[in-house]
């Protein structure tokens, strides 16, 4: 599989031979799809509560007479089928929303987007990626020159300037290949990676 290297104004100067293990597999979409939703659930915490029929305030007295009313039996205030009662089934916090998937889907699932990025052209690979110092100006200056406007770098090594100088940065990620999930290589519109950094995705994904 070759992909495009571009240079600093953003222009394709050559041709860069990857590993069709890892930029030249099938697209799967339920694959991808299920992964993408995995990373998602994975990440959230469960922090919302509600109260059960024990926990809402209320008297155990009996609100009317058992029979007479007309009305449907009621022993206390709390139960679930009265306002302000009870919840029947409530959220916890310690709700959990983790999904499994296992490490070979992963990296199947992983190898699929970026074959799908490389055959849309959205998927490039750079020298590398690196600022003189810690100037988001500097960096923002650089991606503007490139003509890239919400872009993914997947760089082999993120030193400190290029963290400090990307982290300001809304619409651009910089990140180690170890880093790298599936949810944000779907986000962006175009995703860098470094020459370096092809050896290790390789390594990871193969």
């Amino acid at each position: 599989m070759q992909l495009e290297l571009l240079n600093d104004q953003g222009q394709a100067a050559s041709k860069v031979e990857a590993p069709d293990t890892v930029f030249g597999r099938d697209y799967n979409e339920a694959l991808v799809h299920q992964i993408v939703v995995a990373y998602q659930a994975n990440a959230r915490q469960g922090t919302r509560a509600q109260l059960d029929r024990a926990m809402v305030k209320h008297s155990t007295k009996k609100p009317f007479r058992q029979k007479g009313t007309g009305r449907a039996r009621a022993g206390m205030t709390s139960s679930p089928l009265w306002r302000g009662g009870g919840r029947i089934f409530p959220n916890s916090p310690d709700e959990n929303f983790s999904h499994k998937v296992n490490k070979k889907m992963y990296r199947a699932g992983m190898a699929a987007i970026f074959s799908q990025l490389a055959r849309d052209g959205r998927l490039a690979v750079v020298d590398s990626i690196k600022v003189d110092s810690p100037k988001t100006k500097q960096l923002a200056a650089k991606f503007k020159a490139m003509g890239l406007d919400s872009v993914l770098v997947i760089s082999d090594e993120v030193d400190e300037n290029l963290f400090l100088a990307s982290r300001n940065l809304a619409n651009v990620l910089v990140v180690e290949p170890r880093y790298a999930d599936p949810l944000s290589l779907v986000f962006y519109k175009k995703v860098l990676v470094t020459k370096g950094a092809i050896d290790k995705l390789q390594e990871m994904l193969a």
